[in-house]
């Protein structure tokens, strides 16, 4: 009888820590998951199920503080991810009135033709869903094929979608605009002000998305780049409905 062969088909199965069993289950359960194990004594072990992965979770050590959110984490690849984010905005809504977005747990953010968002549990562990097809490399301080505002729009989605850093966001391209906005064309400033007024939604700073909307008002467009703008301003209206 010859030893069995070593065959690609392996299946990993993450194994997080908990700090608290209840908060855990009830935060995965409202979002649909199955619990496929459950044990809280004498060792705590806790599994998940939902679609085709599985998330299970044991004792976390005694110093870790979820608030810093870096107990653990999870890559979740799969084949288009706007689907995910919704099923798991829309249970929010139906479990807990609303969708989670600040503080522990919550979900990021989806941005249309965003490759990612992150479920942040209640201890601090990060399970990211990524789509597959997502691009392999970022060029940290925007692309280099880039110059002046466009660059800095590039580095500002990097911090928003992959770093999670709205304030890293928000100094680069207020920088951006202190820096180039005298030369730059009308429709760079004006795109740069929408991705302002949209991170300061984020960040539950309505005055402070208002005084952009209200500069955006005042830069002169064409027609076409008048269309190009509007289709990123009905971006900050979708996040003020899901924030919402």
């Amino acid at each position: 009888m010859t030893d069995p062969e070593v065959r690609p088909n392996e299946t990993t199965v993450p194994l997080l820590p908990c700090v608290s069993a209840e908060e855990t289950l009830a935060f995965y359960q409202a979002l649909g998951f199955r619990v496929t194990y459950r044990q809280t004594r004498p060792y705590l072990y806790l599994a998940f199920a939902w679609s085709g992965f599985e998330l299970h979770y044991g004792a976390a050590p005694a110093h870790l503080d979820p608030s810093q959110e870096n107990a653990g984490g999870c890559l979740v690849m799969v084949d288009a991810v706007a689907p995910y984010h919704a099923a798991f905005s829309a249970a929010m809504r139906a479990a807990y009135g609303k969708v989670l977005a600040r503080g522990l747990p919550r979900i990021t953010r989806f941005r249309p033709g965003a490759s990612r968002f992150t479920l942040v549990d209640p201890s601090g562990n990060s399970i990211i869903f990524i789509q597959r097809d997502e691009e392999e490399t970022l060029e940290y301080g925007g692309s280099k094929r880039l110059q002046g505002i466009p660059r800095a729009l590039d580095n500002a989605r990097i911090f928003r979608e992959f770093k999670n850093d709205d304030r890293a966001a928000v100094r680069t391209l207020t920088s951006a605009l202190r820096r180039h906005g005298d030369t730059a064309p009308a429709v760079e400033r004006a795109l740069a002000m929408v991705a302002l007024a949209e991170l300061a939604v984020a960040m539950d700073e309505p005055d402070r998305a208002e005084e952009w909307v209200a500069q955006l008002r005042s830069v002169e467009l064409t027609d076409a780049d008048q269309q190009r703008v509007e289709s990123e301003v009905a971006n900050v209206a979708r996040l003020r409905e899901w924030l919402t």
